[in-house]
């Protein structure tokens, strides 16, 4: 037994829960830029969506299996899916695969996110703060635009637009802090960590 134990390494892979928090963040932010009415929908939210959002997310969850970090996965690989159909909702009734969703039926796709991130918040109580954050902004986010897009009314989605970026820049902030207290071995950005 003690031979088999000596071959049993210990996991110094990097962490790849910056990249998700980053790629989440920053796709976020972009998005909710044109939620908040700055642009229309455009090629930049869309490459952001494919690439950074979706896959580099997917990525990312995929490592955090390999670290046995059931909720990291769970996140990743989910929100990472959801840039992906998101993209695919805009684009394939523009390629003309199939017609475009309704507002209502968004506004489920919508409410189901919310109802999805909403348990992952449940999660982020064991966590740290600066997750409950990022969890707690997205469920009202997710909710905010199902209500945008339920009643027609472009002013709860322009404001959820403004909810959307809060909820970005607090996942870009995570990340970074993860990243930096990471690089400088120590809490240099807080994340309001729990005792246990």
């Amino acid at each position: 037994m003690k031979e088999i134990n000596e071959f049993v390494m210990k996991d110094s892979s990097a962490n790849p829960g910056p990249l998700g928090l980053l790629g989440f963040g920053m796709t976020t932010v972009l998005l909710n830029l044109h939620n908040a009415g700055f642009f229309e929908i455009n090629s930049m939210v869309l490459a952001m969506g494919v690439f950074y959002g979706g896959t580099a997310q997917v990525i990312a969850g995929i490592l955090e299996s390999k670290k046995n970090n059931t909720f990291g996965m769970t996140a990743f690989i989910s929100y990472g899916f959801f840039w992906l159909t998101l993209v695919g909702l805009i684009v394939m009734p523009k390629l003309g695969w199939i017609a475009p969703a309704s507002e209502t039926a968004m506004a489920s796709y919508l409410v189901m996110w919310g109802i999805f991130t909403g348990l992952l918040f449940i999660g982020t109580l064991r966590l740290n703060r600066a997750l409950q954050i990022v969890f707690a902004t997205l469920t009202i986010l997710f909710f905010l635009l199902a209500a945008g897009d339920a009643t027609g009314n472009k002013s709860i989605t322009h404001f959820a637009g403004y909810e959307g970026l809060l909820c970005g820049f607090s996942a870009i902030y995570t990340g970074a802090a993860i990243l930096l207290n990471d690089v400088y071995g120590k809490s240099f950005w807080p994340l309001g960590t729990l005792t246990k």
